[in-house]
């Protein structure tokens, strides 16, 4: 089963390994809703909690790409992963709406500046083509963590709402420890190039390919993430119970941890943009299908089909990003990639609600769907200028 990851780095592997321990402690976010009405915190009060965790994850990754570059990537991620850690306690403890909401912001700023860190220290472990399976891998320890929390969460939460907490932030700590005992270093460039670009994000502004492919990216991410905040409001208007979702997201996380070995390694000898294609437009077509979606059937099929979508592309824009990046910049690159995945996450929870509120479902399936494939489409036209950039990168 895990063939297709055969010959990787002991680095890639212990990433790997402790972003599955995180993960597994991924218990507040999901069941923070229910923690702020038990304190008495509902309606506009928790809009104003919820706005500053979403806000957390534009401002976090940006800062953790420069952190990454300057300072490194181990103290980058241990900065991350200890503030996130105290930022749970301060969540717990707090005494007022106000304070919740800027201990949510700091625990989304923190957590989220550990992954453009990662995202370069594994490009650093590896080159070209086992890009792509490193972050597949990556991708799928964060999936089988979840799916795990998912099942945990629920039940801790009816034991008492400290015990996410406590698990959360130990989860961080150990992750933590982790990285302090068994991650190295690496080298970063200096010298003429690294010293010309600064200290912030022009690097990446100037390079107009990179430009081209985060709007691309984000758009497809954007429609992903649609399957966490307007599925739920389909199965709630179709009048079925809350279980319903529960169980489509297991049926999403069955999938993603049961085939995401074997399609790597079946998909690994395509181009990889391509794939990236194919993948979304399957995502998109899946989203779609949401909107005829009115009985469990039907919202398992369309689950079934955006996941294979997700299997399909997984570590493929990442790892296509990775290769853009000269090396002195990995961070930076791998930044502003992690910004604009919270940028469509956000975009997905305030304009993807709007729309399905005040335009109607309609509205928001058949956007969906246009936006994958007209992306999709983008993506392919740009494979020619994608390939001859990273045969230049990688030879230099």
């Amino acid at each position: 089963m895990l063939s297709s990851f055969r010959g990787l780095p002991s680095v890639v592997w212990t990433i790997f390994a402790g972003t599955i321990v995180n993960r597994l402690g991924y218990l507040v976010t999901p069941f923070l809703v229910f923690f702020l009405a038990s304190r008495g915190v509902t309606g506009t009060e928790a809009s104003y909690v919820l706005g500053a965790l979403g806000a957390g994850n534009l401002l976090g990754p940006a800062v953790g790409g420069v952190l990454a570059d300057r300072i490194g990537r181990r103290p980058t991620m241990l900065i991350g992963l200890v503030g996130a850690a105290a930022a749970q306690g301060a969540l717990f403890l707090a005494p007022g709406v106000w304070t919740m909401a800027a201990a949510a912001l700091l625990i989304s700023a923190a957590g989220s500046t550990v992954s453009p860190a990662a995202y370069a220290l594994l490009a650093d472990a590896v080159d070209g083509d086992s890009r792509r399976r490193a972050y597949a891998l990556f991708g799928w320890g964060v999936n089988i963590g979840t799916a795990v929390a998912g099942i945990l969460g629920g039940y801790l939460a009816a034991l008492g709402y400290w015990i996410l907490f406590a698990v959360d932030a130990g989860s961080m700590l150990l992750f933590a420890l982790v990285v302090a005992l068994r991650l190295p270093e690496p080298d970063r460039a200096a010298g003429p190039a690294a010293a010309g670009d600064g200290l912030g994000y022009g690097v990446v502004l100037r390079d107009r390919l990179a430009l081209l492919l985060l709007p691309v990216f984000g758009v497809q991410l954007f429609v992903y993430s649609l399957t966490e905040v307007a599925l739920p409001l389909a199965v709630h208007d179709s009048g079925l119970s809350p279980a319903v979702y529960g169980a489509m997201a297991a049926v999403n996380a069955v999938l993603v941890v049961a085939l995401q070995p074997f399609t790597t390694g079946l998909l690994a000898r395509f181009p990889q943009l391509a794939v990236q294609s194919a993948g979304s437009v399957l995502i998109a077509v899946g989203v779609a299908l949401t909107g005829i979606a009115d009985t469990v059937a039907g919202y398992t099929l369309s689950v079934v089909v955006w996941s294979l979508g997700e299997v399909v592309v997984a570590g493929i824009a990442a790892a296509v990003f990775a290769n853009l990046a000269p090396s002195h910049a990995r961070g930076r690159y791998q930044g502003a990639f992690s910004w604009t995945w919270g940028l469509a996450r956000f975009a997905a929870l305030t304009l993807g609600v709007a729309a399905y509120t005040t335009l109607g479902p309609a509205a928001l399936w058949w956007t969906a769907l246009v936006a994958g494939t007209v992306t999709a489409a983008l993506t392919l036209a740009l494979t020619t200028r994608v390939a001859r950039r990273t045969d230049h990168t990688l030879a230099a």
